[in-house]
């Protein structure tokens, strides 16, 4: 079973940067594609990022893309998600995902195709 703990979150002013990190135990990391989903309060979860098993495949939805960058360290068993430039309408509470059984390359980017969720963290831009 796979275990996701996710940290970094706060609260920023607009324009600032995060970086966002979710911790997998009880697996190897690389066996896993990894994913990033957000969901602000009275809207449903999206799609942030994802990240293929060998890192080199990422997505991203439209919103973020430029600003943010998906990453992970196999070897660290770590993902991350680094956030820039963020922005009011970031603000939602980020959940790292995850989901083993797939090729090297494939990057999912809906919640059904996750199988293995973590307990969120709170992101909060504000000035």
């Amino acid at each position: 079973q796979v275990q996701l703990v996710e940290s970094g979150g706060g609260l920023v002013q607009p324009g600032d940067s995060l970086r966002l990190s979710c911790a997998a135990s009880e697996v190897t990391l690389g066996n896993y594609v990894m994913g990033w989903f957000r969901q602000a309060p009275g809207k449903e979860r999206e799609f942030v990022a994802s990240i293929s098993r060998n890192g080199v495949n990422t997505y991203y939805t439209d919103s973020v893309r430029g600003r943010f960058a998906i990453s992970r360290d196999n070897a660290k068993n770590t993902g991350y998600l680094q956030m820039n430039t963020l922005q009011p309408e970031d603000t939602a509470f980020y959940y790292c995902a995850a989901r083993g059984g797939v090729t090297l390359y494939y990057t999912p980017q809906t919640s059904h195709e996750f199988y293995f969720w973590g307990q969120g963290t709170q992101v909060t831009v504000s000035s």
